[in-house]
């Protein structure tokens, strides 16, 4: 890299739920304390008022010490465009947004209204603009923003059942999804007026399948190759908590989720029987919770990646992987080339694309990613 190269890092999930939320980091801080802009999708509410929402299924809250420690960590922008934003209704998404802006980070894609919640993060770096949107399509009752109702900016989709076979009650059906027309319209039109603005756009999208391999809904590959039409340099999914496959559109890639970052899943026993837990458990058969770690989440969730967007002056963007495993205490180590769990996390992520269809190829290039279309 130049020293006028503009570096950025992404990162998938992140949920601190302990004390010290700066261990979290203690593996990741140097290499993205390097970045000139770095960004994450915050996952639990940082506040200590307001209730649980009754239509809120699983939920936690980070404490006070998380916002400085993301900072120091290196992240300057968050989305909280996700299912999490309004856990504990509206207080505590502005003090979450107030605690990440006191201690130095841009937020996106929440707002006390839809304009606010639709509107870009942009920053100037080494005279190069780069813009950053943010949305969700997981979306409990109520957690969107509208006109006068604070929330998240949706991307929402519908879901049809086609019954296979007619003659067969109880059968498997076919699981059909499609964008919402209005959002998917307002989620380009966005893209379209600040491509005219900046040199880079980076849209993440909080959506998709979670827990389940490789599985990706048809309503994300139309969404995320209408973003790119309407101008977007990248898009960052989240929401799975584990990897997913990458689509490279256009020369540019559509990475459907990035698992987990920083995340703390405490389990005791009464959460391990409790109803709700069963039932997503199921989605993976290999999750068994343990009690003595902070990381329980399926055995897939340890894959994970950070993208990494190299902006040289009049060149396209240069975006790479860099292969990350996350620890039973939720710690992210990012891997070096000779790291045999290097080559685990790079196979998966093959096995998954090609398990969707998808056309990326993983290109080893020293402790990177490289990213190249098979079609091409």
């Amino acid at each position: 890299m130049d020293s006028d190269d503009v570096l950025i890092y992404a990162v998938g999930d992140i949920g601190p739920s302990r004390p010290d939320p700066d261990t979290l980091f203690d593996y990741v801080r140097p290499t993205l304390q390097r970045a000139d802009v770095a960004f994450m999708q915050l996952e639990l509410p940082i506040s200590e008022r307001g209730a649980r929402l009754p239509q809120v299924r699983h939920t936690d809250r980070s404490p006070k010490a998380a916002a400085p420690a993301l900072r120091r960590a290196g992240f300057t922008v968050a989305s909280m465009a996700g299912n999490h934003c309004m856990d504990w209704g509206a207080d505590a998404m502005f003090d979450t947004v107030h605690a990440l802006r006191e201690s130095g980070l841009s937020v996106v894609g929440v707002g006390a209204n839809i304009a606010e919640a639709r509107k870009p993060v942009i920053g100037e770096l080494k005279g190069r603009r780069v813009a950053f949107l943010a949305y969700s399509s997981i979306l409990p009752m109520g957690f969107w923003a509208e006109e006068n109702r604070p929330g998240c900016a949706p991307m929402r989709a519908w879901t049809i059942y086609e019954q296979v076979e007619h003659d067969q009650p109880g059968t498997p059906s076919r699981v059909h999804t499609f964008p919402n027309r209005d959002d998917l319209k307002a989620l380009t039109d966005d893209i379209r007026k600040i491509r005219k603005e900046v040199d880079f756009v980076a849209v993440s999208l909080h959506w998709g399948i979670h827990f389940i391999p490789g599985a990706i809904a048809d309503y994300q590959r139309d969404v995320g190759r209408a973003a790119i039409d309407a101008g977007a340099d990248v898009i960052l999914g989240h929401h799975a908590h584990i990897l997913k496959g990458v689509d490279v559109y256009k020369g540019k890639p559509i990475f459907y989720s990035l698992c987990n970052f920083a995340m703390d899943l405490h389990m005791d026993e009464k959460h391990a029987r409790s109803k709700g837990f069963r039932e997503i458990q199921k989605l993976h058969p290999e999750w068994e919770p343990n009690f003595d770690i902070t990381y329980n989440f399926p055995p897939d969730s340890r894959h994970s990646a950070i993208v990494k967007c190299v902006l040289a002056r009049g060149e396209p963007a240069r975006i790479s992987l860099l292969p990350v495993f996350i620890g039973p205490m939720s710690q992210p180590e990012i891997l070096k080339a000779s790291d045999w769990r290097f080559e685990e996390v790079r196979a998966y992520l093959e096995r998954h694309t090609a398990s969707q269809g998808l056309n990326a190829r993983y290109v080893v290039a020293g402790d990177e990613l490289l990213l190249e279309a098979m079609d091409e």
